[in-house]
């Protein structure tokens, strides 16, 4: 007897590991005897949330809620951050919200009964991947943070920090470049602080060269892994020794997140670093990979910062030459240190300060690309006109180029 079929939809909400783990959850699903349909024909709708700032939470909540008006008779679950801080508040939405922890998602949707519309006889009809499409394929191999910054709950709604065992990481990592992807994003709550009982990034990374250097097709260039952010304290001499040497097989693309240019604000947040020692690192990284880009994430508007606190933050942002600037207009969310702050900035000043900051982040990127103008990159084929640089920025696609293809591609 064959598979059942019954519809389902993945509301995916948040950051790059809520997308690795929301491909996870597909995965099982189609597994199960499910195939991808929208909100409206679902039997089943999947809402993985997030809970990072206020904004993301009500983003959430309104997710929820559509999915419930849109579908009068799907099952509803609710998994993810915002699950873990706010369950109650979802379970009185409707009798069919069923809120599952986050810890326990997969297990649940593994043993899910489903009943079905119409029988499927062959494996082969569901779908080998949740990827959608997509050309690069993430894989989580970190979770949970030890940090406490004061502006963030993730750390409450994550746990504590936990790595993935290498062994499995490299073989996920083998499976999926033999089936032809060429590029892979290690994604982890906190990444650098990967640990498998001594093994950390670095280690990590060398592990999984060696074991894809061979997998590809005659004359085609191995997968490539892209680092998808990684703290500005995690960044090591030796991590950044293996940036150099690998050739582009790491890609030379680092998201650092800045957060503000003001040790001051730096110190109120609880970061652990101050202005001047990641100017000293960005220096440091320019230095040993010249061609590296360089993006970030800052917060606009934090409490207490003044003025003079965000022209800092815009002459360090000058200083390191950032290609792509995150902006996030600070948003309060209760339960962390920052929200019960008096002095928070008025939503006018937070305004300005987000629209100068994204003016000069498309400065920035306009004067990174323009300096890589006439040079060849390795890039990621996505559609048939469009292609992702190794530095991250989108090139031409070379006529007939294969899509999900690494191909030398000239910057223009």
């Amino acid at each position: 007897m064959g598979r059942v079929l019954f519809g389902y939809t993945v509301v995916n909400l948040g950051c790059k590991v809520n997308r690795v783990e929301a491909d996870g959850f597909e995965r099982l699903l189609a597994e199960r005897g499910g195939v991808p349909v929208g909100e409206a024909a679902a039997d089943l709708i999947v809402v993985n949330t997030c809970t990072v700032t206020g904004e993301a939470e009500k983003k959430t909540r309104k997710a929820v809620r559509h999915a419930l008006s849109t579908n009068d008779g799907a099952r509803v679950v609710v998994t993810g951050c915002a699950s873990e801080l706010s369950s109650e508040t979802f379970a009185a939405m409707d009798d069919r919200v069923v809120v599952v922890p986050k810890a326990g998602a997969d297990l649940y949707l593994s043993e899910l009964e489903m009943s079905g519309t119409a029988p499927c006889e062959t494996p082969e009809s569901f779908p080998a991947s949740p990827a959608d499409g997509r050309t690069r394929i993430g894989i989580k191999v970190q979770d949970g943070c030890d940090n406490a910054c004061t502006y963030c709950i993730v750390h409450v709604a994550r746990g504590r920090a936990t790595s993935r065992p290498a062994d499995e990481v490299v073989a996920e990592a083998v499976a999926l470049a033999e089936s032809g992807v060429r590029e892979v994003v290690l994604t982890g709550i906190n990444l650098g602080s990967y640990d498998d009982g001594g093994t950390d990034l670095t280690d990590l990374c060398r592990r999984l060269l060696t074991a894809t250097a061979d997998l590809h097709g005659a004359g085609e260039p191995p997968c490539r892994f892209r680092i998808g952010s990684i703290e500005p304290m995690d960044v090591t001499g030796e991590f950044v020794s293996l940036l150099a040497e690998a050739e582009g097989r790491i890609c030379r693309h680092l998201h650092l997140p800045l957060q503000s240019g003001s040790s001051r604000v730096l110190r109120e947040m609880a970061r652990p670093y101050d202005a001047h020692e990641f100017r000293q690192l960005a220096d440091f990284l320019r230095a040993s990979v010249p061609s590296i880009a360089l993006t970030t994430d800052i917060i606009v508007g934090f409490p207490g910062e003044t003025d003079e606190d965000f022209e800092d933050t815009c002459a360090l942002a000058r200083h390191v030459g950032f290609s792509k600037i995150h902006v996030f207009p600070y948003s309060k969310r209760e339960g962390t240190p920052a929200a019960a702050r008096a002095d928070q900035v008025p939503p006018e000043a937070k305004a300005a300060r987000t629209a100068r900051l994204r003016a000069l982040s498309d400065e920035l990127a306009a004067a990174d690309r323009a300096s890589r103008v006439g040079t060849v990159e390795l890039a990621l084929v996505e559609t048939p006109e469009t292609a992702t640089a190794e530095s991250y920025h989108e090139v031409p696609a070379p006529a007939g180029a294969k899509i999900g293809s690494l191909v030398p591609a000239k910057v223009g």
